[in-house]
């Protein structure tokens, strides 16, 4: 079974840092799980999902939206099949459910999300 499994979501206080994790597996490609094109997209309570962040199949070049941009870091690690976004300075705009998606602005895939949640 083709599955995305994200982790690492909870409660923090405004400024604070937490780094998802999204484990890949199931993949049955010449591709092998998280070196697709790899994004992050989240949903606010009451809002439409927010595109967050992509890096390449490849090159690993990575992609921000301008709300994240120089507080979030997307990575991966193909030999564990996990990508990761590293969240740091966390304000209360970013509490949201977050998922992992295979592809880059088109997803077809989608983890069940985790949630973070940003509050004093």
């Amino acid at each position: 079974e083709v599955q995305l499994v994200e982790s690492g979501g909870g409660m923090v206080q405004p400024g604070g840092s937490l780094r998802l994790s999204c484990v890949a597996s199931g993949f049955t490609s010449r591709h092998n799980d998280v070196t697709w094109d790899m994004a992050w997209v989240r949903q606010a309570p009451g809002k439409g999902p927010e595109w967050v962040s992509a890096i390449e199949s490849g090159t690993d070049i990575t992609h921000y939206s301008d709300s994240v941009k120089g507080r979030f870091t997307i990575s991966r690690d193909n030999t564990e099949s996990t990508l990761y976004l590293q969240m740091n300075n966390l304000e209360p705009e970013d509490t949201a459910l977050y998922y992992c998606a295979r592809g880059f602005t088109y997803l077809d895939l989608w983890g069940q999300g985790t949630l973070v949640t940003v509050s004093s």
